[in-house]
């Protein structure tokens, strides 16, 4: 059934349309957006009017010497909009302050065994009140608002990083972001983590973006997320792409989840069964080398598990590129990509054609920054972000 439009959803479903195409295509001119966007000249021009007022567009120098009319070029005011992006994870939380240009300006990240349900709003907002008296005048007044990233059941494997059942329990039934807006008393909209990581890997990626891509990060579990077509595959909870469950062989043959498997938690696991722990802190910090050679193995069999979730991945959805990232140092991240390439080469393939692999751009940061991005993309531009892509 057909339904109409209040006038003011058209106007705003306009503006993010203005705003995207210039995004898309920066420099364009009044006249180009009209013609891209099929709006009307006037409405266009008044449309654009209207942002610059808000200080979300630019306009550049004017360029003569062409045919017809002198065309002013328009871009986005890269100092537009800000938003604060927060991740809540297992074993650490950050808190960042990002630009509509796309750049992070300042970060804080805190690392804990668990995430005490106690103190962790109150420390997590104690770091946003932080980052809000670093900023000017001028973005504490473009500030959009606050985007968290958490997993999306903090509970199911806190014990597994030694919390004790009081903090499950409390945890198993929190709404993080309620909880978050409480203590900062401001609303705060929630993203998965993998989700907000693939948004943020997608959005780094050079135009004309992949139609199909797919984004697994090595941490504490593996988050992951898909979005196709320009738009991040959420599904109607928030929760869909969870590539981390794939069923997967293990070494043994046997199925099991890409979780068990590649995730720090494997990692774990694999350490304490040789008679050793995993260290405290950011693995970041940690001294990897003294991990060996327990690491090494574990890093193969990630890489041979994920390799399996690429094609499981590619077999469902027409996949362009899939992302390996983590939250290791680099070289480690390096390691565990070559052993993805290693085995995804060695797997039989029913279709000629072989998934791209690279390797992410933005490691541990990721959920943070994709949080804020999504926070304001919602706010300001199209639903599908390459919707007018040429």
């Amino acid at each position: 059934m057909a339904r109409g439009f209040a006038q003011s959803g058209v106007r705003i479903a306009n503006e993010r349309t203005i705003m995207t195409l210039i995004a898309l295509n920066p420099g364009a001119s009044n006249a180009d957006l009209a013609r891209l966007s099929g709006l009307g000249p006037q409405t266009t021009s008044r449309i654009v009017v209207d942002l610059e007022t808000r200080a979300l567009v630019l306009r550049g120098e004017v360029l003569r010497g062409r045919r017809g009319q002198p065309a002013t070029p328009l871009f986005l005011n890269p100092d537009g909009a800000f938003a604060i992006g927060v991740e809540i994870g297992w074993r650490h939380f950050e808190v960042l302050l990002f630009r509509m240009a796309g750049q992070t300006l300042a970060s804080i990240r805190r690392s804990y065994a668990w995430p005490d349900f106690h103190t962790i709003f109150v420390d997590v907002a104690a770091e946003i009140a932080t980052i809000r008296a670093g900023m000017t005048e001028q973005q504490a007044g473009r500030l959009t608002g606050i985007g968290l990233a958490t997993p999306s059941n903090i509970a199911r494997h806190l014990g597994r990083v030694g919390a004790p059942a009081e903090q499950v329990e409390l945890w198993r039934t929190a709404d993080p972001a309620a909880e978050l807006a409480q203590a900062i008393d401001q609303p705060v909209e929630w993203f998965n983590d993998g989700n907000a990581g693939c948004w943020a890997e997608f959005l780094s990626r050079p135009e004309p973006r992949p139609s199909g891509l797919a984004y697994f990060q090595v941490g504490t579990m593996v988050g992951a997320g898909v979005a196709i077509d320009g738009q991040l595959w959420q599904g109607r909870t928030g929760n869909a792409a969870n590539l981390g469950a794939i069923l997967v062989p293990d070494i043994k043959g046997q199925p099991n989840y890409v979780h068990t498997i590649a995730s720090i938690l494997a990692l774990q696991q694999r350490l304490e069964a040789a008679g050793t722990r995993l260290p405290p802190g950011d693995p970041m910090n940690w001294d990897w080398a003294s991990l060996e050679p327990v690491a090494g193995a574990w890093l193969d069999d990630a890489g041979r598990a994920l390799a399996g979730a690429v094609l499981n991945t590619r077999a469902v959805m027409e996949l362009d590129l899939a992302i390996i990232d983590g939250v290791m140092p680099r070289p480690v991240v390096r390691r565990l990509f070559e052993r993805v390439q290693h085995h995804l080469a060695a797997m039989p393939h029913f279709r000629t054609d072989r998934p791209a692999v690279v390797m992410g751009h933005l490691g541990g940061g990721a959920a943070a920054a994709g949080a804020a991005q999504l926070l304001l993309f919602h706010r300001f531009f199209s639903r599908a972000w390459n919707i007018f892509a040429t």
